[in-house]
């Protein structure tokens, strides 16, 4: 059957309206703004290093007190991911995306005309900080809902956008700052984050109409019913008519049958949903943000995963430098290292992306082996003994760092964790929660370096967060569907049983009253 597409008018918007997820269609024009999004966004930041000496010798600074401006700016972004998903059940994923660009491109352009560090903290930390979440996760939530077998693989591409811009944007900006100065070259990143704006307008949202079209067909088992019973009457000749209960059931006797059926096509042709009865109930308001995502006991072991294996996502781009600089690597050398572990995260993400797209595939698993391997990276940093050793270790651990980081949200439309109907309420909750490991993972491994005086501890810190997170990730298939799960489907069918009324009775003599009736007749023929 061709799958059709329709349009349907709403404020301010339109959505494309399926008969089943396309896989395609629009969702590659959504794909293509991910991409730009995420370039423009994570991508941005985490280029920024290239201000912070200029910003350090404008206000007079230390290393510390600039670095804090990224640090607000990411606790802000994760924190805030909840009131991204308010606001996108609400208007829209659209207007929300564009309003987030806004905020974006206003933060860093503001902040151009800085006078003072905390002017900083609130034009980049806040202001754009809050722009980069209504950005970043409406966009991969509505990506999500274009694609169903191809989901893992688009967004794992799409996700490579932060990579690329990585290596485009640091050494442009760089060469724009002696030819205009950092304050021009901030004004000119913040104009080009408009780009955003443009993004979100072109994220349609997304309607199937699947259960309507099938509510609107005429049942299949009613027909075969019918000639089914009809054949029973004629075996048993019984005279159901005397007692009362016509079943007749030939189909040109079917009261109202003709008339059905227009009735059923005409939603189809206008795209309207189909006449509605009276014993309809109306369809539930969707909430701005769904908590009973917390009742679900896969999800929670997958927050939890979220949150320790975060710890495990920033250290060797904080640490990397430092480390190599102690083993007696030249800064070039070190930059190189810095350069291949981004290579190396780009063919991460695709190759996650491809196979997980691979069916049948438990993915939930193959994200548990890439969170182990990561762990196995991060201890062997602390092993490594000159530049070719690091470089080793620098491209395994960008390698599955691109496994991890690009599917780890997706992975929350699978039905393994919550589903993509609740994807929405789940990943802001989700990305909330990883804001508290974002937030403290930083100061903490900075106090293990200052009392170690090791940068080994800061790896085997991390390290130790990321086995945590593999602990919780291997139990969130056995708590969908292990003794947790059938609990809750005991409690669910006790409450079905006690509201669902009684079954009807039948009379004691419905079928004898036909019997013998037909005895009787029986009788009469054969005295006649």
């Amino acid at each position: 059957s061709k799958m059709t597409v329709k349009a349907v008018k709403m404020p301010c918007t339109s959505a494309n309206v399926y008969t089943k997820v396309p896989d395609g269609g629009w969702g590659w024009t959504v794909a293509f703004a991910f991409f730009v999004v995420e370039a423009l966004t994570y991508g941005i930041i985490k280029s920024f290093g290239v201000f912070f000496n200029d910003l350090m010798e404008s206000f007079d600074e230390t290393n510390s007190r600039i670095s804090w401006i990224i640090s607000i700016c990411v606790f802000v972004q994760t924190f805030t991911a909840p009131l991204s998903t308010v606001l996108s059940n609400r208007f829209g994923h659209r207007l929300v995306v564009m309003a987030g660009g806004l905020l974006v491109s206003a933060g860093m352009v503001i902040a151009s005309f800085a006078r003072s560090v905390v002017d900083m903290y609130v034009t980049i930390g806040v202001v754009s900080g809050l722009g980069y979440c209504l950005s970043f996760l409406p966009t991969v939530t509505i990506l999500s809902q274009y694609f169903d077998k191809r989901r893992s693989l688009v967004t794992a591409v799409a996700s490579t956008g932060e990579c690329f811009a990585v290596f485009s944007f640091a050494p442009a900006i760089t060469a724009l700052k002696e030819q205009i100065g950092w304050r021009y070259s901030m004004l000119s990143v913040g104009v080009l984050q408009l780009g955003i704006t443009a993004c979100g307008s072109l994220l349609r949202p997304i309607v199937i109409r699947e259960q309507e079209e099938a509510r609107a067909q005429p049942p299949e088992e009613s027909t075969e019913t019918k000639y089914m019973l009809e054949n029973e009457q004629t075996c048993t000749s019984i005279e159901s008519i005397d007692s009362g209960v016509d079943i007749t059931t030939s189909p040109s006797n079917v009261p109202g049958k003709t008339k059905a059926e227009p009735k059923s096509e005409e939603p189809k042709q206008h795209g309207q949903n189909p006449v509605e009865n009276n014993s309809t109930p109306p369809e539930p308001k969707t909430k701005l943000l769904d908590f009973s995502v917390m009742r679900d006991y896969s999800f929670i072991c997958y927050a939890f995963f979220g949150l320790f294996a975060t710890l495990g996502f920033f250290a060797p781009s904080l640490y990397i430098i430092p480390l190599s600089r102690s083993l007696g690597i030249s800064k070039d050398h070190s930059a190189y290292i810095l350069s291949a572990m981004a290579i190396a995260e780009v063919f991460g993400r695709i190759f996650a992306g491809w196979v997980l797209n691979k069916k049948p595939i438990r993915k939930i698993y193959i994200e548990l082996i890439c969170v182990v391997l990561l762990a196995v990276a991060l201890v062997a940093f602390p092993f490594a003994s000159g530049f070719w050793g690091l470089m080793i270790c620098s491209v395994y651990f960008g390698f599955m760092l691109g496994t991890v980081a690009g599917t780890h949200i997706p992975l929350l439309a699978e039905d393994d964790v919550v589903g993509i109907e609740r994807m929405s309420s789940a990943a802001g909750v989700y990305v909330f929660i990883q804001s508290l490991a974002g937030l403290a993972g930083p100061p903490l491994a900075g106090v293990l370096v200052d009392t170690t005086k090791n940068y080994s501890s800061a790896f085997y810190s991390c390290a130790a967060g990321m086995v945590l997170g593999a602990v919780f990730l291997a139990l969130v298939r056995p708590c969908k569907t292990g003794l947790c799960h059938q609990q809750q489907q005991q409690q669910q069918q006790q409450v079905e049983e006690s509201t669902a009324g009684p079954p009807p009775e039948l009379p004691d003599d419905f079928i004898d009253m036909d019997i013998g009736k037909a005895e009787n007749s029986g009788k009469g023929s054969d005295s006649v």
